[in-house]
């Protein structure tokens, strides 16, 4: 029998190694898993390089994460807003490194590593800095950048529902960056908020099938707020 079922968090995420590439859903607080990063703090890993939308708000979840001195590298788009005091102090002090990537580019760079494109040019950052040392070309006038996808080791999200073969629904905007994520980790791990019996999800409304999805665990409580 089929199940990605586990336990708990912990269980989870036990096997990440130090040095592992972790792609983490949400855009700032929406669809950000909480747990599963309170997790990844407890578990211990380190030296790691985190693929997030922005680097971290207040002092929980992935600003939690940097606090603790476990990043080595993130990766993103956002890095600098009105509560990111945590990754703004290690940057200043170069106790962080940061690849700063426009956010659509982010978003197919992901993309293309789960729908296995080996790259592909965008006009976006081209004359900027964010495009040095990248090759360059012109199509039909015009100057593109040429990007590469952004593969990871795992890839933790938030979704809403879940059944045992790991298909996946969200909730509204918190489902961001949940399914492309999923695609391009090797082990993608979901927390979810229920978990139903196989055939209740309509085929029509599971976003992300179960292919993509190693592990799930019910969070029973959530404890970030819902954010629409």
């Amino acid at each position: 029998m089929i199940s990605k079922l586990v336990e708990s968090t912990a269980e989870a995420l036990a096997d990440i190694p130090d040095g592992a590439t972790v792609l983490i859903g949400g855009f700032g607080p929406a669809g950000q898993p909480v747990e599963l990063i309170d997790a990844l703090l407890a578990q211990g890993a380190k030296d790691l390089v985190i693929v997030n939308n922005n680097a971290g708000n207040g002092t929980t979840g992935l600003a939690a994460l940097l606090g603790a001195g476990r990043v080595r590298k993130i990766i993103c788009s956002f890095p600098r807003q009105a509560d990111s005091q945590i990754f703004d102090g290690l940057y200043r002090a170069g106790k962080i490194e940061l690849e700063l990537v426009p956010q659509g580019t982010l978003a197919e760079r992901i993309r293309a590593a789960g729908a296995g494109i080996g790259g592909f040019y965008t006009p976006t950052a081209y004359g900027t800095p964010l495009a040095a040392g990248k090759e360059t070309r012109e199509l039909n006038g015009k100057q593109y950048v040429f990007e590469l996808p952004l593969h990871a080791d795992y890839a933790l999200i938030k979704a809403e529902r879940a059944d045992r073969w790991g298909n996946l629904t969200y909730r509204k905007t918190a489902r961001n960056f949940g399914p492309i994520m999923a695609s391009a980790a090797k082990v993608a791990v979901a927390q979810v908020r229920e978990i139903v019996d196989l055939g209740v999800l309509d085929p029509e409304a599971i976003v992300t099938p179960g292919i993509f999805v190693q592990r799930v665990v019910r969070v029973a409580a959530q404890a970030a707020k819902e954010q629409q």
